[in-house]
């Protein structure tokens, strides 16, 4: 009996100095190679193959017990893709911690107002954040997948800076701006003056991204859509170099040319009455405001004053004697 009572007080001193050594080796730091330490967890990855991952950079002692306490906490199926940052003092539970909730490093993309959905595409595929699995989609995948089979993509997308894990893929990026910019169209089209001669939201987003296309200075875009609204009102043609340009495509060398303009195509505004069939770029806010509200004035012309800033006009003469003053040797 006695010897039953000292095995089990031996047995009880072991377990409390196991318990004692267990706690000070959760609550050690890992040796990190470096402060902060990043490192990537795929999508798909399991908690074994994150583990191995650390082990080998020497971050854990051994695979093992990162995996371990994850079992015994009934997380380990529980690991979240994504971009993570370790700094120094980070123990094991910590680390656990961070893998389980998410705790990701955030990136940002900036899409500027005015890009086109191609640049957008280029912009994505050269972050090094955005994840890519296989083969990019295609054009028509893309908005099949968006909800928008047959749609064209150009225009579709809002520009804005995005936050993000950093491993996020490059459709739920997509799929988040052309949200954004269903949303914003159809907020600004409800909010739309009367009368005005667009039959429906994407007419309007053809013209936001005309607007967006003709200025940068805010305090124009109002006017240049006044312009193009009255334009549209009496049958006149819009006469914008921004769709021609589009409409080149590659062929545009940084230098338009009369040829240009004569030459026919569905984006080239000076051969063609009405609106080009897509947008020629991604808009922003203010162009779509601009656009649905337009300030009432009787303008039909304007013309670059070279300072960034355009001369607004009623009738041909006096555009014809802007043109003179402000772009000598112009068309």
């Amino acid at each position: 009996m006695r010897r039953l009572v000292v095995v089990s007080l031996l047995l009880l001193a072991l377990a409390a100095l196991a318990l004692v050594a267990g706690r000070w080796w959760l609550d050690r730091p890992l040796a990190l190679p470096a402060t902060p330490y990043a490192f990537d967890v795929r999508a798909g990855a399991s908690l074994t193959a994150v583990a191995r991952d650390l082990t080998a950079a020497g971050v854990l002692p051994d695979e093992r017990v990162l995996v371990a306490l994850a079992r015994w906490r009934n997380v380990d199926r529980s690991i979240k893709a994504g971009n993570y940052e370790i700094v120094a003092g980070v123990t094991l539970p910590q680390l656990l911690d961070k893998l389980t909730q998410g705790d990701v490093t955030q990136a940002s993309l900036t899409v500027v107002e005015g890009s086109t959905y191609a640049e957008l595409r280029a912009l994505l595929a050269a972050d090094p954040k955005v994840a890519r699995a296989g083969d990019p989609l295609t054009d028509a995948e893309l908005m099949r997948r968006i909800g928008a089979p047959g749609a064209s993509p150009e225009g579709w997308f809002f520009p804005d800076t995005y936050f993000f894990a950093a491993g996020s893929g490059e459709f739920a990026l997509l799929q988040r701006a052309h949200q954004l910019m269903r949303t914003r169209l159809d907020a600004a089209w409800s909010a739309r003056a009367p009368d005005l001669p667009l039959k429906d939201p994407y007419e309007a987003l053809i013209l936001a991204s005309i607007v967006e296309k003709e200025t940068g200075r805010p305090a124009d875009r109002p006017l240049v859509a006044s312009v193009f609204i009255n334009r549209l009102r009496i049958g006149m043609r819009l006469q914008t170099d921004p769709t021609v340009i589009y409409g080149l495509g590659a062929r545009f060398d940084g230098n338009l040319r009369k040829r240009d303009l004569e030459a026919d195509t569905p984006y080239n505004t000076y051969t063609r009455d009405g609106l080009p069939p897509t947008p020629i770029a991604l808009p922003g806010q203010r162009s779509l405001e601009a656009v649905l509200n337009p300030p009432r004035t009787s303008y039909l012309y304007f013309v670059a004053r070279g300072d960034g800033t355009s001369e607004f006009s009623s009738n041909l003469g006096d555009h014809n004697r802007a043109v003179a003053k402000f772009q000598k040797g112009g068309r």
